[in-house]
């Protein structure tokens, strides 16, 4: 009668846990869902590196909106392994809308920024872009390796 009832025990224990995890475990799959995250980067611009401005602005990052609402981006940062970083100033990217942030220079207008570098940010052979919230706090990373041919598409 023991052995019944700790087996019973032990089976309801584990039934509790995996019904834990599976509730957990789309909730934090679902965390780019809704919200700001990168989408596809072109780290290496097409042809030979002659940092020209148009192949300075061929290197860029694409930042979607798959929230409902519009967001305010004042503030955020997208960063390298390097530690070079673009703070966005006053930008407000519309719901289910993306905004593409180019390496060279340019006039920001609506779904283009411009980082205004003379040189590229993003390494051909691996790097890791961060968008980071005005607190601090990480929003999304994405990285890549050479193997990804110059383009990477984050999610």
């Amino acid at each position: 009668m023991h052995i019944r009832a700790a087996a019973s025990i032990a089976l309801a224990a584990t039934t509790a846990l995996a019904g834990s995890l599976l509730v957990t475990t789309p909730a934090s799959a679902a965390s780019h869902q809704g919200g700001l995250h990168l989408g596809k980067i072109q780290y290496d611009s097409p042809g030979k590196d002659t940092r020209t401005n148009g192949s300075l602005n061929a290197e860029w990052v694409d930042i979607h909106n798959n929230g409902k609402s519009k967001l305010q981006l004042k503030g955020y940062k997208l960063k390298d392994n390097t530690g070079y970083t673009y703070t966005f100033g006053s930008y407000t990217i519309g719901a289910g809308k993306t905004v593409k942030v180019h390496t060279g220079k340019g006039k920001n207008t609506s779904g283009h920024v411009y980082w205004n570098r003379g040189s590229y940010v993003w390494n051909n052979t691996g790097d890791k872009a961060r968008l980071i919230k005005p607190s601090g706090k990480l929003q999304d990373s994405c990285s890549w390796s050479k193997s990804d041919k110059g383009v990477k598409n984050c999610h």
